[in-house]
């Protein structure tokens, strides 16, 4: 069998710009990825319904309702959890993200908004 290796991508989250952006650039330090005064945000390898790219912290729609979306340590996988209820996290598949669309980043809504 031959594997394809999986492309990772990221954004970021400026915290003192308060912007999402795309980076030109990350620095390693022993291994890990860091961007000085960023957020790095992974791209999870899935698709909304309109084809555009998800990424961590990204808030999606089903329905009327509004999703975040995380890398869990403890199960080793992406989730999703309404911003209604974030203590309900379930898988984040495939079949569940091409049924869903993007409505930006946790990290650009302003806070108070996020639940309407």
């Amino acid at each position: 069998m031959d594997f394809k290796p999986r492309k990772i991508k990221f954004k970021a989250w400026d915290k003192e710009n308060k912007l999402l952006m795309r980076l030109n650039s990350i620095d390693c330090s022993k291994g890990e990825l860091v961007k000085r005064d960023h957020i790095l945000l992974q791209f999870t390898g899935l698709h909304d319904s309109e084809g555009e790219e998800i990424y961590e912290m990204d808030v999606l729609m089903l329905s009327l309702e509004k999703f975040v979306v995380f890398w869990n340590e403890t199960t080793g996988s992406w989730q999703i959890a309404p911003l209604t209820n974030l203590k309900d996290p379930r898988p984040f598949l495939p079949d569940l993200a091409t049924k869903m669309k993007r409505f930006g980043s946790y990290y650009q809504l302003e806070p108070g908004t996020i639940l309407k």
